[in-house]
C-alpha cells in the first residue's frame, strides 16, 4: 500500500476514536513502530487534532472535531473530482442549499496553483453534455427532509388538476430533464411514481397517518414491481434502435438479443399507456410494436395524428 493511501486509510480507522495506541495502527496496517510513529506525526501535520497521554501504555487521545478529515488526493484523483462537479453544474435544481459552482469554487481555492492550472486546463478540453432541468424544482429539500425523517406529507398536485394528496416519499432521481420521487399515496396505499415540479404546497400532513418503516416502504415496491405493470409488451428494434434505447429508458423495460436482433421487452398499466406511446414514437423507424394489439393500435393512431398535422 502506498504511503498516501495508508495514511488516507489510517485515517479513516481514526474517525470517531477517542484514543488509540501505536500498536492499534502498527497490527491494522502491519506497519513497524517507527513508521507508526512517523505516521502519527504526518497525521498530526494534516489536521488530526491530538494530544499524547503520558504512562504505561500511553495513548494518543483525540479532540473531537466537526469538520471533514483532511485526506491526500492523487493529480488523477482531483481532477476525476472536479469532472465530476462540473458534469452537475446544468442541475441547476438540488436537494441541497449549496450549488455545486460553489462548491467547486471552494475546493478549487484549496489546491496549489500549479494543480489549479492543470484542472482548469482539463475542464476546457473535457466535457459532458446531459439535460438541463426543464423546470425549476424549489422543493427538493423539503422532500429529502421528509424522507430522511419518514415524515408524511400533504400537498397539491397540479399535473392535471389541484388535486390534494397525501404521501409518504420512498426516493428522489433525475431523469431526462426531470426530478421524480417514488412514494406511497396513504390515502388509498398504492405506490405511485411523482413528478416533483408538480409538488406545491408541501407540509407536514396533520391527518392522522401513521408512517411506514423502510421495510414497509420497501415491500410496496416489490407489489408495485411484480404486479402493477401487468400488461406484457414487445417492440422489435434496428440497429441505431438499440443504440437509442441504451441510451434512454425505463426501469419497466429491459433489452433482449435473440437470434442477434434486438428487442425491447417488459410490461405497462393502462394507465402509462400515454407515456409508452410517446417514449415508442422519439424512436422513429427504429422501433417495431410487436404486442399487445392495443399497444400495437395506439401507436399506429398517434403515427396517424402527427401525419395529419402535415396534411
Amino acid at each position: 500500500m502506498k504511503k498516501s493511501e495508508r495514511l488516507n486509510q489510517e485515517m479513516i480507522f481514526l474517525k470517531g476514536k477517542n484514543s488509540f495506541q501505536l500498536k492499534d495502527l502498527m497490527e491494522q496496517f502491519g506497519i513497524s513502530k517507527r513508521t507508526a510513529i512517523r505516521d502519527v506525526q504526518e497525521l498530526e501535520s494534516m489536521g488530526l487534532a491530538l494530544y499524547t497521554e503520558q504512562g504505561r501504555g500511553g495513548s494518543y487521545q483525540l479532540l473531537q472535531q466537526n469538520l471533514l478529515v483532511p485526506i491526500y488526493f492523487s493529480e488523477a484523483e482531483i481532477q476525476a473530482i472536479f469532472f465530476a462537479i462540473k458534469a452537475l453544474d446544468l442541475v441547476s435544481s438540488t436537494p441541497f442549499d449549496k450549488s455545486y459552482p460553489q462548491i467547486r469554487k471552494k475546493l478549487f481555492e484549496t489546491l496549489p496553483q500549479n494543480q489549479q492550472i492543470n484542472v482548469e486546463k482539463i475542464l476546457e478540453v473535457v466535457n459532458y453534455h446531459h439535460v438541463s432541468p426543464i423546470n425549476k424544482v424549489e422543493n427538493l429539500t423539503d422532500l429529502l427532509e421528509s424522507i430522511l425523517h419518514s415524515k408524511v406529507i400533504s400537498l397539491t398536485y397540479t399535473q392535471f388538476t389541484n388535486q390534494k394528496m397525501t404521501l409518504q416519499i420512498f426516493d428522489l432521481f433525475y431523469r431526462n430533464g426531470l426530478w421524480f420521487c417514488n412514494a406511497v399515496n396513504m390515502e388509498d396505499e398504492k405506490w405511485g411514481v411523482f413528478r416533483c415540479d408538480y409538488m406545491k404546497e408541501i407540509k407536514k400532513t396533520s391527518l392522522p397517518y401513521k408512517p411506514y418503516s423502510k421495510d414497509e416502504m420497501n415491500q410496496f415496491l416489490t407489489i408495485y414491481e411484480n404486479e402493477y405493470p401487468d400488461i406484457k409488451f414487445k417492440c422489435k428494434l434496428t440497429s441505431y434502435g438499440k443504440e437509442l434505447f441504451l441510451k434512454r429508458h425505463y426501469p419497466n423495460m429491459r433489452l433482449e438479443i435473440e437470434n442477434n436482433e434486438s428487442f425491447i421487452v417488459g410490461s405497462y398499466n393502462n394507465e402509462h399507456l400515454d407515456y409508452m406511446i410517446q417514449y415508442l414514437v422519439s424512436l422513429g423507424k427504429h422501433v417495431e410494436v410487436l404486442s399487445p394489439k392495443e399497444l400495437k393500435e395506439s401507436y399506429l393512431s398517434e403515427l396517424r395524428l402527427i401525419l395529419q398535422s402535415y396534411s
